[in-house]
């Protein structure tokens, strides 16, 4: 299971360590760190970005492989959410046979990272429950104590 520690290093300041023992710091738009709904940005375009190199790259080395990861910040009845999410691939390969059967798959490649590969925009696009606990124990399935 993937799994990650918060530390809080100062307001609107935190660290994320995985269990391997990365790290990485992200806060408020402020600083120049990325922002929560900028690293699930991030994840999408990564993951999918994942995908969709390990199919290609079978072919040809790509010349140019960069994407752009956007979303709508929305308030709503709903509460805070990302509307829009889209990723844009701009994707060159060399002008070679091995290239051309690079390009050739790109767009499947594409299709298949959204509708089947890509664990985290599968879990956004499905949806799934996040439970928040409080030492262990969930806070969403009690009932709720008003002070």
């Amino acid at each position: 299971m993937p799994t990650v520690t918060l530390s809080r290093l100062s307001q609107h300041h935190f660290k994320a360590t995985n269990s391997r023992g990365g790290t990485l710091s992200f806060g408020k738009k402020k600083a120049r760190e990325f922002t929560p709904v900028e690293l699930l940005l991030v994840a999408i375009a990564g993951c999918t970005a994942m995908d969709v190199d390990a199919i290609t790259v079978k072919r040809s080395e790509p010349v140019r492989f960069q994407l752009t990861s956007s979303g709508h910040s929305t308030k709503s009845q709903h509460g805070n959410h990302v509307t829009d999410i889209q990723v844009d691939f701009d994707v060159e390969f060399p002008d070679s046979d091995a290239g051309r059967a690079a390009a050739d798959v790109l767009e499947k490649a594409i299709r298949k990272s959204h509708d089947r590969l890509c664990t985290v925009t599968r879990t956004v696009e499905l949806g799934t429950p996040v439970d928040s606990q409080l030492h262990g124990e969930s806070l969403l399935k009690r009932s709720p104590s008003f002070a």
